[in-house]
């Protein structure tokens, strides 16, 4: 138990300490933000502070800081330090610099920001890129809250009649202004999550469930390795690329860059919280790692559940409940409206008129919901590892940006390595991917990661290539443009 309040207090000192560093190194300043220079009430919407913080907690977390560290804990507390640093070194640095970057650059979405530094070729293999990735969310996350409200209603209320339903949903809160729909409700289920991780972690303490002490052995009943399929597992809980696609969102509607730290850097770190709870409550909660993963078996939504409704009584079940239906929806509404907006500028497509809302909305839900017709299952284990992918390739974009500024880069570049690792050896090891041996995924991964390190310094730090000064003062002209 000692291991998970130490792992807790660094995330708290973490965000304080670390948080700070990464906002100097930005050097976020007071130039007038998008949200300002560039209202139209629709996505570029300021909004208090308190409002944006609850708003992207919820649309980076959802389910993913509770399933992912629920899967992650079934190697056992090795998990924690994942969680942990992950978090502060890597996740909460990433969703950080990209929300703080498309600030820079009007709002722009991730792969715009990076054509913009690492080319032309990987901006149109990030503009498809991202907005698979965002489709296969918005899928994901449509199947399950119908089926959970199809247990919950008379049978006449099927499950095809709430993914309906749903999908109405989507398409009613990917087009409405931001501040309609996403900046009423959000909020509310926002607090919810909090509450209801704070209240299982409460309960684990209080009820004397045993939290067990961090080990580096690999405790996974079926002796999965731990590297990198852990790392890939608990996604939204350390890293994730999904973030962003998220970021920017927010970016419109942040009222100054100083409240970046707290906004990106604080809400990832909140999430971070939120997932080492969830970890330590399935480990102790089930006795170990065998008995966590047998009920996964049933589903992780019913380990949720018995989880609450155990440790909480009535109230907790009610907010299980919430959370498995509401987190999801949340998740796949911003999902859709993040491809919208990235098609948007892809196409140099304005938003502002409703028409061209609904032409972009339109389509990306019709082949969502073709797409919920494909077992769910199958869809996830191609979404875990472009998620990871995304977010190594939005990390080496940051490094470029802080290397033109002649910013500490290594902040973002280190990291961007490690992940880099770890979406290669993943793909290479994976039955999604080529299914290798560990022994050959493992050199080739941190090969490639090597090599990945290697072509940014060479590029960037030795001048083998355009003239960075040339280029940070393109894009500083970029970014004070109006």
């Amino acid at each position: 138990m000692i291991s998970f309040f130490v792992c807790l207090a660094i995330l708290v000192v973490g965000c304080i300490v670390y948080g700070k560093i990464t906002e100097k190194v930005f050097d976020a300043d007071d130039r007038k933000p998008p949200s300002l220079s560039m209202t139209d009430g629709t996505d570029y919407v300021p909004m208090s502070t308190p409002r944006v913080f609850l708003i992207q907690l919820l649309n980076i977390a959802g389910l993913g800081p509770i399933f992912g560290a629920l899967a992650g804990a079934c190697w056992g507390p090795s998990v924690f330090l994942w969680i942990t640093f992950g978090t502060i070194l890597g996740g909460a640095v990433h969703d950080y610099m990209i929300g703080m970057m498309s600030m820079r650059h009007k709002g722009a979405s991730v792969s715009e920001l990076t054509g913009i530094y690492l080319g032309n070729g990987m901006r149109q293999v990030m503009r498809v890129f991202s907005v698979v990735l965002l489709v296969l969310v918005g899928v994901t996350f449509s199947t399950g809250p119908a089926n959970l409200l199809a247990m919950l209603t008379p049978d006449t209320l099927n499950a095809k009649f709430w993914l309906a339903v749903v999908i109405i949903y989507y398409f009613i809160a990917t087009f409405v202004p931001i501040d309609k729909v996403i900046g009423k409700i959000y909020p509310i289920f926002g607090i919810c999550l909090i509450v209801m991780a704070l209240g299982v972690g409460g309960a684990i303490l209080v009820k004397g469930y045993y939290i067990p002490e961090i080990t580096l052995a690999n405790l996974h009943p079926s002796n999965t390795p731990i590297w990198p399929t852990m790392f890939i597992s608990v996604a939204c809980g350390a890293i994730s690329g999904f973030h962003a696609t998220q970021s920017p969102l927010m970016a419109r509607c942040i009222t100054s860059e100083k409240d970046g730290r707290r906004v990106f850097y604080g809400a990832m770190v909140a999430e971070g919280v939120i997932a080492l709870i969830w970890a330590a409550a399935g480990v102790a909660f089930y006795n170990g790692t065998g008995g966590l993963l047998e009920a996964l078996g049933a589903g992780q939504s019913a380990v949720v559940y018995e989880i609450c409704f155990t440790l909480l009584g009535p109230v907790g079940a009610v907010i299980a409940m919430i959370g498995v239906i509401a987190c999801p929806i949340s998740s796949a509404d911003t999902a859709y409206r993040s491809a919208r907006l990235t098609l948007a500028d892809w196409f140099k497509f304005d938003q502002k008129p409703m028409k061209n809302r609904i032409l972009l909305t339109v389509p990306l839900l019709g082949v969502g919901a073709f797409l919920t017709q494909i077992d769910v299952q199958i869809i996830w284990r191609y979404f875990s590892w472009s998620n990871q992918t995304l977010a190594m390739i939005a990390l080496w974009a940051a490094s470029v940006y802080l290397f033109r500024r002649k910013r500490c880069f290594w902040i973002t570049a280190l990291p961007a390595t490690f992940m880099s690792a770890v979406s290669c050896t993943y793909i290479l090891m994976a039955k999604e991917g080529l299914q290798l041996s560990t022994k050959i995924a493992y050199p080739v991964g941190i090969a490639f990661a090597g090599a990945c390190l290697f072509v940014f310094v060479y590029t960037c730090v030795l001048g083998k290539g355009k003239n960075a000064q040339m280029e940070a003062e393109e894009d500083e002209r970029i970014e004070m443009a109006k």
